[in-house]
Parts: C-alpha cells; structure tokens; sequence
C-alpha cells in the first residue's frame, strides 16, 4: 500500500473532507488518497488544490494529460500513470499516442501523432522535469501553442504540480490500485 501505511478504504473521518475526496475521485478513495488522510490537513489543501488543477484551468483536457503522463514516465511513477493514461485516452488521445507517451522522451519525434501544440507541452514536461530549466527554443513553441499568459501560467503549474505528486508517490512507496479496482473508478 504505502510505506507509511494509510487509512482503511471505507474511512470517512473527517467526514466533509472525506466526502469532498470521494466527491472528486467519483466515490472513492485511492491508494494516495488513503495515505494523504493520515493528515487531515494536508489531505484537504492537496484535494482542493489538484481539483483546481484538474478541472479549473483553461488547460484543455488532452494537453494537461500529456503533461502529466510525461511527468510520470519522467521520475518513474507507474502510479501516476496508470491514473492518467485512461485520462488522456478520454480527453481524445489515440491508443498509439498513449503508447508514444511511455517513451516520452521521443515523443516529439512523431509529428503525426502529436501536433505542435502537444509536441510543444512534450518538451516543457521533459525540460521542467528533467533539467528543470526551460531554454528559450522551448519557451518560444509553448508561446506559439498557448498565447495567451494564462495558459502559459497554468501549463507550467500542471507540470511542476505532478511533478511534486510524482515525487510524494515514490518517496512513500504508495502502490497502485489494483486491476479490479482501477476499473471500478474509470467506469
């Protein structure tokens, strides 16, 4: 489950803020949900904060996925991905460019898959992520694919914001949910 172990799966304390994370999560907890909880404080900024970044931005859908299937793939958090590949499958993307994405680092090299807009939050995730520096080329193809300053803004705080997600799964060891499971939330 987690290294730090977690609440049971049919926790409800403290009740409004468990009932906000099944709100979110269509019913149920999650494995990181489960062990976020073991501080009700940090479970309830966490829950607050993702549900802006993942339903309050002009972001469309199908780029904010691509960006954290990256960061995922990037720091080597199978979790993260598992939850989000269905995610971008939803948002629109193909089964071969959710396969591109597992070698998100050539990513870009498929023009056919990904268009300019998504080759280009490609390789803010790989630069965020892996130098954390952007160089100026980059910058440019992420001014051409977002003109506008707040997507801009917003692109760069999805990726920083699953880069910290990836790096709290992997520092507890938090296990991804099970095949039966993972069904049960996506259906």
């Amino acid at each position: 489950m987690s290294r730090l172990g977690a609440v049971p799966p049919n926790c409800v304390e403290p009740p409004t803020l468990t009932a906000a994370i099944r709100a979110r999560r269509g019913g149920h907890l999650l494995n990181l949900d489960r062990t976020l909880l073991l501080s009700a404080p940090l479970a309830g900024a966490w829950n607050d904060y993702l549900a802006v970044i993942r339903g309050g931005l002009s972001v469309e859908p199908k780029l904010r996925e691509i960006a954290i299937c990256g960061v995922a793939v990037l720091t080597g958090a199978e979790y993260e991905f598992l939850q989000h590949e269905p995610e971008f499958r939803r948002a629109g993307g193909t089964a071969l460019a959710a396969q591109r994405l597992r070698e998100f680092s050539t990513a870009t090299a498929y023009p056919e898959i990904f268009n300019a807009a998504e080759r280009a939050v490609i390789a803010l995730t790989t630069q965020m992520t892996t130098t954390i520096d952007v160089d100026d080329e980059t910058w440019q193809q992420v001014k051409a694919a977002f003109p506008d300053p707040r997507a801009q803004v917003e692109i760069v705080a999805i990726i920083a914001t699953y880069n910290m997600v990836s790096r709290f799964l992997i520092a507890c060891q938090i296990e991804p949910e099970g095949e039966a499971q993972r069904a049960d939330i996506y259906e």
